[in-house]
């Protein structure tokens, strides 16, 4: 009895020679007489774009595109995301940026080119996965390729005879194989199995779950919205457009999609390194919230950190960035105030060293008693140190000092040139000056209060609140966006780990009455799994069907041989 295993490459098959004997028929016409053959017209020219735009090769060219597009995107400001750096980027480069304009580089991602690519793109991937599911669908309803008639050819192979009849062999193996979860069908003198269809299931699921991103990110693009909302402890926000600070959505946005929502910063905490190298350096930020969803919902607690939203519906409330408020009131020189609030200063350092306007608008009257608008520059140290006058020397309220220059005159608030509120124009105002004649300018303690000369009212500084910076975002089909790509990873793996692979066993009698098996693997790739797997099943159904001695060989024992495929050819 013998029994061999032989692996290597495969020999010329009967379709490498039909191919052969096509190809000594091809036409050695001149080009010239081919090209005179019947116009494709417009059906055909459609049809052969159409077959173009569906093949991989052109749908992977277009995910590069979409890839070298989304550069520019990241690397030049957009004017949906950030419209002050863009109007930066064309005052410093005044040739450049018509240039920009012209390729639409301010607006990448709502571009004509970018969105033909995109379209083009989606369509591609549409058009590769349909036929491939149907095709897939029609594998999965029919049954395992027949056995070919020489199975000795096939890269993985062995052979035995037994004294089992053909029918014990056939039927065990086709009961191994199934256990061994192959699908597994008995036709004619052969059995049939194939194993691996994940590896198809996971290249179709990752193309699917590629359409599924492709698809959120435009949905969420056309109907998101952003803003953000600057609050001082013990303020509230109701989600309404007026009520942002500053507001952008997609083009198919509507004010009705913002879902109903408020909420009350009630404190705001920071926690911060207070020895060693890292002194100063942020431990936690945690906002304390009141918040409710709906006209009547019920108010509800929550804390709001770093990296950790308040999520309401597909709309998440993040915590990103905060500061000092201190509250000041001013009276007029006879003594009413006209002035009373926490007003949010700028941190300029890592220390909170913050900067900001104190405007009086409506009001205030000087000592003629002259309406006036009286505008104050602070500058707020929250840990002052003697000898460190231009910057605070921790971020926490260890020692606040609020340094005070106030000025009086026209704002320019009234001049309908849009200003900020943390900026002074200096254009109509004058100074208050001491009694040397200098600038008036004072540092300020909580509960201390600066007096203006000649009886035309006093500032006072009366404690430090926090403020907290919110953006609230509402980007739907962030979900799908997340099935999507983790669909699309398992799906990756799938077909990059997964092979598929077919088996066959085949047992006949043989000449001398004694029933000769076969058996051979074919995988889709070259790999060592085949041969593997091949010789842990020949081993099982051996131990089933036992061999059977040769004419020429006596020997009970099994004589496992490796052919290399050089040497098999030889013989």
């Amino acid at each position: 009895m013998s029994k061999t295993t032989t692996t290597g490459e495969t020999p010329a098959t009967s379709e490498d020679r039909d191919l052969g004997a096509a190809g000594s028929q091809l036409s050695t016409a001149p080009v010239e007489t081919l090209s005179n053959g019947p116009a494709l017209g417009v059906i055909g020219w459609a049809r052969w774009f159409w077959r173009q735009l569906t093949s991989m090769r052109v749908a992977l060219l277009l995910l590069l595109l979409v890839a070298l597009g989304a550069i520019p995107g990241s690397l030049i400001p957009q004017s949906g995301n950030d419209a002050t750096k863009v109007a930066d980027f064309r005052e410093a480069h005044q040739t450049l940026a018509p240039v920009y304009d012209r390729l639409g580089l301010f607006h990448v991602y709502s571009s004509v080119w970018f969105s033909a690519v995109y379209i083009l793109l989606f369509v591609s991937l549409i058009g590769c996965i349909v036929p491939r599911t149907w095709q897939f669908t029609g594998q999965l309803r029919g049954r395992p390729p027949a056995a070919p008639r020489r199975l000795t050819r096939l890269p993985a192979h062995t052979t035995w005879r037994t004294g089992a009849e053909p029918e014990q062999v056939r039927e065990a193996a086709l009961v191994l194989l199934r256990k061994r979860r192959f699908r597994a069908d008995l036709t004619g003198d052969a059995v049939a199995a194939e194993k691996g269809y994940l590896r198809e299931v996971g290249n179709l699921a990752f193309h699917i779950a590629l359409i599924v991103l492709l698809v959120a990110f435009a949905w969420g693009q056309l109907f998101k919205s952003e803003g953000n909302k600057l609050l001082v402890e013990g303020n509230g926000f109701s989600n309404t457009l007026i009520s942002y600070d500053d507001f952008k959505s997609g083009n198919l946005f509507d004010i009705g999609d913002l879902n109903p929502f408020s909420f009350t910063l009630d404190k705001f905490t920071g926690t911060y390194e207070t020895s060693g190298p890292n002194t100063g350096t942020p431990r936690t930020y945690e906002a304390a919230l009141t918040y409710s969803v709906g006209a009547y919902g019920k108010d509800k607690k929550t804390t709001v950190q770093v990296n950790h939203p308040l999520e309401i519906d597909d709309s998440k409330i993040y915590l990103t960035a905060h500061g000092y408020a201190p509250v000041i009131t001013v009276r007029d020189g006879k003594g009413n105030v006209v002035f009373h609030d926490a007003v949010p200063l700028l941190p300029l350092d890592s220390n909170v060293t913050s900067t900001g306007v104190i405007k009086v608008l409506d009001g205030y009257r000087n000592a003629r008693g002259v309406t006036e608008q009286l505008g104050v520059s602070a500058f707020f140290l929250p840990s002052y140190t003697p000898g460190s006058e231009t910057a605070s020397t921790f971020p926490a309220l260890r020692n606040p000092v609020l340094n005070l220059a106030p000025y009086h005159g026209d704002l320019g608030v009234n001049s309908g040139i849009p200003q900020s509120v943390y900026q002074l124009d200096k254009t109509h105002v004058k100074a208050f000056k001491d009694a040397k004649g200098a600038q008036l300018r004072e540092n300020l303690r909580p509960g201390e209060t600066m007096k203006l000369p000649d009886g035309a009212g006093s500032i006072t500084y009366e404690s430090t609140k926090q403020w907290a910076n919110f953006q609230i975002t509402q980007q739907p089909a962030g979900g799908w966006a997340l099935t999507g790509a983790l669909t699309a990873i398992f799906g990756l793996a799938a077909s990059l780990f997964i092979q598929r692979r077919r088996v066959w066993v085949r047992a006949v009698k043989g000449a001398d009455g004694v029933t000769v098996v076969e058996m051979a693997g074919l995988g889709r790739s070259e790999s060592a799994k085949v041969p593997e797997e091949l010789g842990e099943l020949a081993g099982i159904l051996y131990d089933q069907a036992p061999g059977a001695p040769d004419p020429e060989n006596d020997s009970d024992s099994p004589d496992l041989q490796v052919v290399p495929a050089e040497k098999e050819a030889e013989q």
